[in-house]
């Protein structure tokens, strides 16, 4: 177990692949949220992503498909690997994802990665973590609070005003919030090829974890709590794919909501985070539309494991 915990990471460039390994260190759990205590379960997960393209023309992608560690996973292991052979330049973006560029050259292209991830089995909740002031959030979350593409923060203030009535400013107010767009939108997976705003989905009722997610942070910056959209890997998601979810800023820290999923609910592993969909995608082409030939996600389970006992 603790032999998974400890990174170094191998970037080969120059080969028919990119390839990022691990070596054991220390564990450090004590980073990560909700896994201080004893008797907390953790979960280890691998995740696998692929994705096949016939390429026609040279044409520039941008992917973010690593995960981070940070305070809610600890990555262990990564392998990804891009064939055939072309430059890749790796870069953190203005929300501290790591981003690869490249240029597909004509012909078969394919990227696929794996993951193992330690992350909590539950996610701590925050029941009554306070509201706070816009004069006192960081400067790095006051971001999070404007109105973007997708989420138009600007028309949902009374709305939300309304919804939240009664509940205590703060935590309380983004669970009735997850709770109310639980209630009224439905999910259509078959509708989900459809990129469209908080708006858009709040008109027509009815969307995927994206719309949620999107949705769900209009409302919340709507009434000045800081919310900020997360990509990434969902174990026993059903039907497997790769899903969106939501954080809040309340209590002097981010909580995790997923209007899908009950609160406290773990087995996320987060590639990626942004204002919203238009900063997380986890592959960017430019250039004539391509359609994958293949794409396929998986996370299974590695084990589990005890803070301070075993299973």
């Amino acid at each position: 177990m603790i032999a998974r915990a400890k990174i170094a990471e191998m970037i080969a460039i120059g080969k028919p692949w990119l390839l990022l390994q691990s070596s054991p260190t220390s564990m450090r759990m004590k980073t990560l949220v909700g896994l201080s205590n004893n008797g907390t379960v953790i979960m280890w997960l691998r995740t696998q992503f692929k994705l096949a393209l016939d390429i026609v023309e040279p044409t520039p992608f941008l992917l973010m498909l690593r995960p981070r560690s940070s305070a809610q996973q600890w990555v262990a292991a990564e392998d990804y690997r891009i064939e055939p052979t072309v430059p890749v330049f790796e870069f953190t973006d203005l929300y501290g994802n790591l981003c690869q560029r490249l240029v597909a050259q004509p012909g078969e292209f394919t990227v696929a990665t794996s993951a193992e991830v330690m992350t909590a089995d539950t996610l701590d909740t925050g029941t009554g973590a306070p509201f706070v002031l816009v004069q006192d959030l960081p400067d790095d979350v006051l971001n999070f609070l404007l109105p973007s593409r997708y989420c138009e923060a600007e028309r949902f203030s009374q709305m939300t005003t309304e919804i939240c009535a009664d509940a205590t400013p703060g935590y309380d107010q983004v669970a009735s919030i997850v709770a109310w767009v639980a209630s009224n939108i439905v999910y259509d997976y078959e509708g989900g090829h459809l990129l469209v705003s908080a708006t858009e989905v709040n008109e027509r009722g009815s969307g995927v974890c994206r719309d949620y997610a999107h949705l769900a942070i209009a409302m919340c910056r709507s009434v000045c709590i800081p919310a900020r959209m997360v990509v990434g890997y969902l174990y026993e998601l059903e039907p497997m794919d790769l899903h969106a979810w939501f954080e809040a800023y309340v209590g002097d820290r981010w909580y995790t909501f997923d209007v899908m999923r009950p609160l406290g609910t773990g087995g996320y592993v987060a590639t990626g985070y942004g204002r919203d969909a238009a900063d997380v995608a986890v592959f960017t082409q430019f250039g004539p539309p391509l359609i994958p030939r293949h794409l396929s996600v998986e996370v299974t389970e590695i084990e589990r494991d005890v803070i301070g006992g075993s299973i």
